[in-house]
C-alpha cells in the first residue's frame, strides 16, 4: 500500500511542473520582481491595458491605465508586450542583476492598420436608392447656365433696341387710360376678337399703309 502511494505522489508530481517550480522560486536567486511603465515612442504618453506575457510559459501580467505592470519574473525570461495599435515588442531580463527588483520604461511604436474601404451611402436599402435616383433634380451644369444667360442678354439687347419717342409713349399711355375708364367695373374684351379692330386692319391693309412701313424702314 506504501509502494501505491509513493508511486502516485512521483506520478503527481511529475504532472506538475508548476508547482515544483513555484516551489523552487522560494530558493532561487533568479527570481526578481519585474516592474515598469509602458509609453508610446512619439509623444511618451502611457498605453494603457497592454498584454505582457513571458514567452515559453503561462505567465504574465496586463498594464493598468496608466501603463503601469508588476510581477513575478525569472532572470533571462523573454517577456512579449502587445497592444492595440502598436507593434508586437520583446524585452529579455538581464541575468546580471544584483537585486530582487528590475524596472523598466519600455517604448512601444504605433502600428498602422490598413482597412479595406467602406463606401457609406446615404439610403439605407436599394429601392429607396432607386426612388431617390429617379426623383433627383440635378442642377444645371456650366453649358445649361451659360445658355440661360445669353438667353437674358439677347431679350435685354431686344428690349434695348426697341425705341419709342415721345409722341408714341403719350398715345399708348392715353389709349391705355380711356381703355381703363371705358370697361370699368366690366371684363375687358380681347383685343384679337374685336371686329372693329379687324375691320380698321383690313382697312388699312387695302389702303397699302403696311407697304408704306416697309418702304420708310428700308
Amino acid at each position: 500500500m506504501q509502494n501505491i502511494l509513493s508511486k502516485i505522489f512521483v506520478l503527481f508530481m511529475l504532472t506538475s511542473p508548476d508547482i515544483v517550480l513555484g516551489q523552487s522560486w522560494l530558493y532561487d536567486e533568479d527570481v526578481v520582481q519585474f516592474t515598469g511603465v509602458i509609453v508610446t515612442a512619439d509623444s511618451l504618453e502611457p498605453v494603457p491595458y497592454t498584454h505582457i506575457i513571458i514567452k515559453n510559459r503561462r505567465k504574465g501580467t496586463t498594464s493598468d491605465y496608466y501603463g503601469y505592470f508588476s510581477f513575478v519574473a525569472l532572470k533571462r525570461d523573454t517577456v512579449l508586450f502587445s497592444a492595440m495599435g502598436f507593434k508586437q515588442s520583446s524585452f529579455i531580463i538581464p541575468d546580471t542583476i544584483t537585486q530582487k527588483r528590475y524596472s523598466l520604461i519600455h517604448v512601444m511604436n504605433a502600428d498602422t492598420i490598413m482597412l479595406e474601404p467602406t463606401l457609406i451611402y446615404p439610403w439605407p436599402t436599394e429601392e429607396e436608392f432607386k426612388k431617390a435616383f429617379v426623383n433627383l433634380d440635378i442642377p444645371d451644369d456650366d453649358l445649361e447656365i451659360a445658355r440661360k444667360n445669353l438667353a437674358k442678354a439677347e431679350m435685354k439687347e431686344r428690349i434695348a433696341n426697341y425705341q419709342m419717342d415721345g409722341s408714341m409713349n403719350y398715345k399708348n399711355y392715353i389709349q391705355n387710360q380711356t381703355s381703363k375708364l371705358y370697361y370699368a367695373g366690366q371684363t375687358q374684351p380681347i383685343s384679337i376678337l374685336n371686329p372693329f379692330a379687324w375691320a380698321q386692319f383690313v382697312k388699312a391693309w387695302k389702303e397699302g399703309k403696311f407697304k408704306k412701313q416697309k418702304a420708310e424702314k428700308y
